[in-house]
């Protein structure tokens, strides 16, 4: 199991500004999981009672709907920490968290973050930054469903997809995701995520290969009305 001081994972989010005597702490208290893909880290109305820091892989983030259907709000990388939100605020999770493919993830305990947050401001802001920047990304979100077509969400998907995970050796996107997951990111039914899909690979804007996508025309994916 690898020490919290020697992880390079930590830049990437708000452990950065602890020090090495906490990090030392932590690594004694933390454990270490493997997930498997399609596999929940937690559910939505339940207490996490901690942080996890995601040191391989990917999870979606979904919110349950009034009419049974998940909606996924965000996926969540390689650095990035799970379950601050509802730790912070002492509340059950909002959001339940699937893993996308294979993860390793570090839970840190509650209590153990909590003394950080009380004790080291770095830490605080940094945490604070976090859940700032997870606001601003809701209204984004927000703002996007009620005044972009489902068709101009689904062309920003793929290319921020193309943008954060990149292609693999046949230019295929590093991340493989069903056509369930393309229609509760844009929102719409999966029916319509897999017609558009089909009318931008009959446009010459993408090629599939089973469930792999691969963008062909990124500049025209971006202009899509």
């Amino acid at each position: 199991m690898s020490k919290c001081e020697q992880c390079i994972i930590r830049q990437f989010n708000a452990l950065k500004a602890l020090q090495k005597d906490d990090l030392v702490r932590l690594s004694g208290c933390k454990t270490t999981r493997t997930i498997k893909k399609g596999e929940v880290i937690f559910e939505e109305g339940v207490h996490v009672n901690g942080v996890f820091c995601v040191k391989e892989g990917v999870c979606k983030l979904s919110k349950l709907s009034s009419n049974g259907k998940d909606q996924i709000v965000k996926l969540v990388v390689r650095g990035d920490l799970l379950g601050q939100r509802s730790l912070i605020s002492d509340e059950a999770a909002n959001l339940t968290a699937v893993a996308v493919n294979d993860m390793q993830v570090c839970f840190i305990p509650k209590h153990e973050i909590i003394h950080d947050l009380s004790t080291n401001i770095n830490f605080s802001m940094d945490m604070l930054k976090d859940m700032a920047d997870e606001l601003k990304l809701a209204d984004n979100v927000i703002v996007d469903m009620a005044q972009k077509s489902v068709r101009q969400r689904l062309a920003e998907t793929l290319v921020y997809l193309k943008n954060n995970f990149g292609e693999d050796a046949n230019g295929f996107l590093n991340i493989m995701l069903t056509r369930d997951d393309y229609a509760n990111i844009v929102g719409t039914a999966t029916e319509s995520a897999i017609r558009i899909i089909s009318q931008f690979k009959k446009e010459g804007l993408i090629t599939t290969e089973g469930k792999k996508i691969k963008i062909e025309k990124i500049e025209d994916l971006i202009r899509v009305e």
